[in-house]
């Protein structure tokens, strides 16, 4: 089932590009984007993320943190984080088990590939609510950021 605006937020620890333990119970007290996306290295996902990269002061300004979580291993993300120099964290969710809770998951994405995070955006708030939740069915196309923001506008 599909998470929804006012469920708590699935907590979860995965390991960074930096290959440190990241928990989400880590950032209470702020605001977190959780950004799902299918795969480093991708033309969709780089574009995504450099956007981020490119506007991460917006978020800053909104008491907020962008995790961006993908399937890939460490080893790939750290590769990825240092190519494009995104500047916040990249988790790997090489299991699987944290895109599944989120209700983020393809059963099958391009060339028979099976459990590819689909692309998403949630607004975890301060106390681990959801607050926002897009999940995205077609890896193309790109989450509503200016929603985003929104949402975060009114928790700040």
């Amino acid at each position: 089932m599909a998470l929804q605006v006012g469920d708590p937020a699935p907590d979860f620890t995965l390991f960074s590009s930096d290959k440190q333990a990241v928990s989400l119970e880590n950032y209470r007290g702020q605001n977190v984007v959780l950004l799902f996306f299918p795969m480093a290295f991708t033309s969709v996902c780089t574009a995504e993320l450099c956007s981020m990269r490119d506007n991460i002061a917006d978020y800053q300004g909104l008491n907020a943190q962008i995790l961006a979580i993908s399937v890939d291993s460490p080893f790939t993300l750290d590769k990825f984080k240092a190519d494009q120099s995104l500047n916040f964290p990249l988790l790997s969710d090489f299991n699987k088990e944290v895109s599944a809770a989120y209700g983020a998951l393809y059963d099958e994405f391009v060339m028979g590939m099976k459990g590819v995070s689909k692309r998403s955006a949630f607004v975890v708030d301060k106390d681990g609510i959801i607050r926002y939740a897009e999940v995205l069915e077609s890896a193309g196309n790109m989450p509503n950021f200016e929603a985003v923001k929104a949402t975060l506008e009114q928790l700040a």
